[in-house]
């Protein structure tokens, strides 16, 4: 036995201890990205005709908007409904889709936006694609652009055309209260994001989509 009063030594620790710890539960997937359509605007310079209602192929053109954001990889889609709801409801066939009703919709787009956003609240989507309902060039491919371009709750994202900001746009759920906040009107999160700009990641579709509304009568011919 040792008189030296020094402390027992503790025998050689084996190199295992260094080795990075393996995660006890499996790996985290890829975000998770919703898809939010905005089709609740009456279409007043269009005499009063909802956008939603428009025929397109054959067919009321937010089915089309839901198709694209479906079809471009969105795990959810929710629709925002305003002017005629009703008869969208009625005549657009929508399988899957969650319905949100805006009474504000005469509001403008923010308060469309605010309401997407919220019933977006929960359902455990790190991001949202947010896509017009006006605009029929804009097909999957754009969306499956701004689905790849997520990387996480924190990520901001626009379609960009030559170079331009334009739609549609990818919102981290991180920035969702924030952008609700300011949404008003007819200005969306046009603010919010332009405030942001050095966060903004533009992804560039003018290949594969064209980003021209059907405001006016002058613009029906971009239906099919």
């Amino acid at each position: 036995m040792s008189q030296s009063g020094a402390p027992p030594q503790e025998p050689p620790r084996s190199p295992e201890h260094l080795r990075p710890q393996q995660p006890s539960g499996p790996a985290p997937g890829p975000p998770r990205v919703a898809g939010l359509l905005l089709a609740a605007g009456g279409g007043r310079r269009l005499g009063g005709r909802p956008k939603a209602l428009l025929s397109h192929h054959g067919r009321p053109l937010a089915e089309h908007g839901a198709r694209v954001l479906r079809e471009g990889g969105c795990a959810a889609v929710h629709v925002v409904l305003g002017a005629a709801a009703a008869e969208v409801r009625d005549r657009a066939e929508l399988p899957g889709c969650v319905l949100v009703d805006n009474p504000d919709w005469a509001e403008g787009m923010g308060s469309s936006l605010r309401a997407g956003l919220a019933s977006l609240a929960g359902t455990g989507a790190d991001a949202a694609v947010v896509a017009l309902v006006d605009q029929p060039g804009v097909g999957a491919e754009a969306v499956a652009r701004l689905v790849a371009a997520c990387d996480g709750p924190s990520r901001l994202a626009a379609a960009a055309y030559g170079g331009r900001r334009g739609h549609p746009v990818l919102l981290g759920s991180a920035h969702w209260a924030g952008i609700a906040a300011e949404a008003s009107g007819d200005r969306g999160a046009r603010g919010y994001l332009a405030e942001r700009g050095a966060e903004l990641r533009l992804v560039e579709c003018s290949d594969v989509a064209c980003p021209d509304d059907v405001d006016t009568p002058g613009d029906l011919g971009l239906l099919r």
